[in-house]
């Protein structure tokens, strides 16, 4: 095939958000992006872990290796009634693209796609590209990328730099690169007591009043004011669980969950053992234990300045004619497993929609981000100066 057929990322956009992928479900999803890969002479791989399937896709076996990571699962649409249309129609109205994963984020994927036809089409490039596309980005996020990366390094398999395609941009395409993001831990303590009468509270133990009185510690403390190009950290507490119905009954437990978002000042580990500790603290003083899991999302990550960064920097401005900012703000995502292989950035669509009823993209806007894309791609490839 013609590689300048599929440099229109609007078909291909239309036909995955037509699927319903709604975490782990692929519903034909890779089967549309593989077909089209193959077509433009990528070897597909699927790589299924447990219920998720993943997909590594790679053009070329020499020079460097340029990835495109991204995910073509989706956050379910809500009530559906309430879309002006409907979430899987993949609708075109007034230059808009409607429709749930049209920015977050198989808009990206599609436009991704269309650059690389444009590239190719212009003759073969100085090296390899690849993709590393997965079904698990807006849930567990454990069988996903971070078992595809792992899969990756232990066959030795080189990626020199990667764009990850997030809604990344505010205001227009372009204007802002992720170039960090914070970790992210979450953490469930509980407090177990002794259940009693509450007329009789000698008989009991209230797991209650320590359970609070260690998350108000915990909350109280400051973690540290910032970090060059990172926020504070900042620990939260999520939710307080007692599953009492009774109102004469001193319930036997209580559990808390809190998540902690921390920028390079800490480590996952560290911040589990001051937890742990804390933990230990409130037991001592408490007829009763006090228990704690942790599930360590990923680590604070910075892409520091360099060749890659300052590639994807110039080759955003060719297009749009202004630098894109640098920031670290936001949540997670799936760059957090990729920094471990290569330098990375997250540089995708503008998310004021995402995750929202009316999900919607400007078609406009995903011929601009195939533009950067593309730029992207050529400026990656370039011969040093």
């Amino acid at each position: 095939m013609d590689p300048t057929a599929l440099s229109d990322p609007l078909p291909l956009a239309r036909s995955l958000i037509r699927r319903r992928s709604v975490t782990p479900v692929d519903d034909g999803c890779l089967a549309v992006l593989e077909g089209t890969l193959r077509s433009l002479g990528f070897d597909c791989r699927r790589l299924p872990f447990g219920v998720v399937e993943n997909l590594y896709a790679r053009r070329g076996v020499t020079g460097r290796n340029l990835c495109f990571a991204g995910h073509l699962d989706v956050v379910p649409p809500g009530e559906e009634a309430s879309w002006s249309r409907p979430p899987f129609s993949a609708e075109v109205h007034d230059g808009v693209l409607w429709g749930r994963g049209a920015a977050d984020m198989k808009g990206c994927v599609a436009a991704w796609v269309a650059a690389l036809a444009r590239v190719l089409g212009e003759g073969e490039p100085e090296g390899s590209l690849s993709l590393l596309i997965t079904l698990d980005e807006e849930g567990p996020a454990l069988d996903g990328t971070r078992r595809v990366v792992e899969l990756l390094q232990a066959e030795g398999e080189r990626i020199d730099g990667c764009v990850v395609g997030e809604p990344s941009s505010l205001a227009s395409v372009g204007d802002q690169l992720k170039v960090g993001r914070r970790g992210s831990l979450n953490a469930w303590i509980t407090v177990h007591g002794r259940q009693g009468h509450v007329a009789y509270p000698e008989r009991a133990a209230n797991p209650i009043g320590p359970l609070i009185e260690l998350l108000h510690r915990l909350q109280a403390r400051v973690l540290d004011q910032g970090w060059p190009e990172f926020p504070p950290s900042n620990l939260e507490v999520t939710t307080i669980d007692v599953a009492n119905p009774a109102t004469n009954v001193i319930p036997a437990s209580a559990t808390g969950r809190l998540n902690i978002r921390f920028n390079p000042a800490h480590r996952g580990a560290e911040l589990i053992d001051w937890l742990s500790r804390e933990c230990a603290e409130a037991e001592a003083g408490f007829d009763g234990r006090v228990t704690l899991e942790t599930l360590l999302s990923g680590e604070a990550f910075l892409t520091e300045p360099g060749p890659f960064l300052d590639a994807v920097t110039s080759a955003v401005a060719s297009v749009t004619g202004i630098p894109p900012a640098w920031s670290t703000t936001g949540g997670t995502s799936d760059a957090r497993f990729i920094r471990g292989l290569c330098p990375v950035v997250e540089l995708g669509l503008v998310g004021t929609t995402i995750h929202q009823i009316d999900e919607r993209v400007p078609v406009a806007d995903l011929e601009r981000l195939a533009e950067v894309y593309a730029a992207v791609i050529r400026g990656f490839f370039e011969p040093a100066a």
